[in-house]
């Protein structure tokens, strides 16, 4: 009705239909009413002008115009004010580790993040390291810069988020689907056709072949084939190198299990209930391998160019195998540990490294390695050097059999254990000492209060 009343007072006031219809399209809806409200007015007044009339539209026009335009620069402004871009790039990986594989990317564009949420993850040759957005507030993603399997570098942009910014609202729910369209009338039966004539017989079937069918074609053997992890390839190239490099060598012995099993069930529990860690075998052996090594420090040193570092620190790197491969995170100064101290670390380490958290400074540096194969029913191995080190320990499974004790035949839990050793460094006599040390201290522990 407004729209009608503004049409019939501009043509009988001699302006332009056209110039009133663009008026009307930019008013507001609340303007719209006082405008046709006082153009009406005007007609009913007979000393309004013709020229009068044109010139209010064009600055209400006008007016209307740099209202909204101002509405819209104002919600620009905002939007600028509150938006800022942060750039999310691959995090130092370590020391000597400048490039990775990313693995998993963990969130897409137009996601919601907040500060050290993982957007992806990279694989190195020793660990997988987590991208983080470490900006201040929460924003959203605008753009994932990698796919997974790129190769990527420390420092490189990995993201873009939107600090400040909301997640777009969800799509409106689908419109509900037209209802069917009217079933047509049912129609009026016709009456029965007639009876249909009786076929002509038909012509006798053809005689059965009796040649065999042919067997099917063998369908091809199933096969898979899966991209070599970082870790994994950087595993196999260490050990394809320790086994070019050193001059690899192992000898055996065979541990009574007896006491350090009944000192366990004597003390587990009360080991248990006072430093929150239950005893294990491991512990033992550790202590038992930094006790070894002050008696053989050649087994602790390592051969650089034409010289022998002999080191007189004791870190003790433990493998630990996970879903990813094997990776070996360090048990620092061991000698200097107690037993609790030990099982404390050892587990922190191990959980590091199954749930692929564990850091590379959790895994540099180490002067020896125990590798324990016992918990997966191996009874016998060689183990390979852990490069650039000197010499490996290899625990096995315990396994009840008989042995002859003081002249009698009597069932004992024994371990076979062996060392790996470079020849070039480690004589065989002091392979043989060190791991004869081993032993003496697992069958009878008191040796490391008395210092035996």
């Amino acid at each position: 009705m407004a729209l009608r009343a503004l049409r019939r007072a501009a043509g009988q006031l001699g302006g332009s239909l056209a110039q009133a219809q663009r008026a009307a399209s930019v008013a507001t809806a609340t303007e719209l009413g006082p405008c046709c409200a006082e153009l009406l007015a005007r007609q009913s007044c007979s000393q309004a002008s013709s020229n009068s009339v044109r010139e209010e539209l064009a600055s209400f026009n006008a007016t209307a115009r740099f209202r909204a335009m101002g509405s819209h620069m104002r919600q620009l402004h905002t939007t600028s004010v509150s938006l800022e871009a942060f750039n999310v790039a691959v995090p130092s990986m370590g020391e000597s580790i400048t490039e990775g594989t990313i693995a998993n990317v963990l969130k897409k564009a137009g996601d919601a993040v907040k500060e050290d949420d993982v957007i992806a993850q990279i694989e190195t040759d020793k660990v997988t390291i987590d991208v983080k957005y470490t900006g201040k507030g929460s924003g959203v993603i605008s753009q994932i810069l990698i796919n997974t399997s790129d190769l990527v570098k420390v420092g490189q942009q990995v993201a873009v988020v939107e600090v400040g910014a909301a997640p777009a609202a969800p799509a409106a729910a689908a419109a509900a689907p037209p209802p069917p369209p009217p079933q047509p009338a049912a129609e009026a039966p016709k009456p029965a056709a007639a009876a249909p004539k009786p076929a002509a017989p038909k012509a006798a079937a053809p005689a059965p072949s009796t040649s065999e069918p042919a067997p099917p074609a063998p369908s091809a053997r199933p096969e898979r084939r899966v991209k070599m992890t970082r870790l994994r390839m950087r595993v196999a190239e260490r050990l394809k190198g320790a086994q070019n490099t050193y001059a690899m060598l192992s000898t055996f012995n065979e541990v009574d299990m007896s006491a350090i099993i009944e000192m366990r069930n004597q003390y587990k529990d009360a080991f248990a209930e006072k430093h929150n860690v239950k005893l294990g075998f491991m512990s033992v052996f550790v202590k038992a391998a930094a006790y070894a090594l002050q008696e053989v420090p050649a087994v602790n040193a390592v051969i650089e160019d034409d010289e022998i570092i002999f080191r007189d620190y004791y870190d003790i790197s433990i493998a630990v195998a996970t879903p990813k491969g094997l990776v070996v995170p360090v048990l620092r100064a061991a000698d200097e540990k107690s037993f609790a101290d030990v099982e404390k670390t050892m587990n922190a380490l191990g959980k590091k490294a199954r749930d692929g958290t564990i850091s590379i400074d959790d895994m540099a540096g180490g002067t020896f390695t125990i590798s324990n194969g016992g918990v997966y029913g191996s009874l016998l191995s060689t183990p390979i050097i852990n490069p650039p080190q000197s010499a490996i320990l290899g625990m096995h499974a315990i396994v009840d059999r008989p042995v002859a004790v003081k002249g009698k035949v009597e069932i004992r839990p024994m371990m076979n254990i062996a060392l790996t050793y470079d020849h070039r460094l480690i004589d065989g006599r002091e392979a043989v000492t060190f791991l004869r040390r081993i032993k003496d201290v697992v069958e009878d522990p008191r040796r490391l209060l008395l210092d035996v």
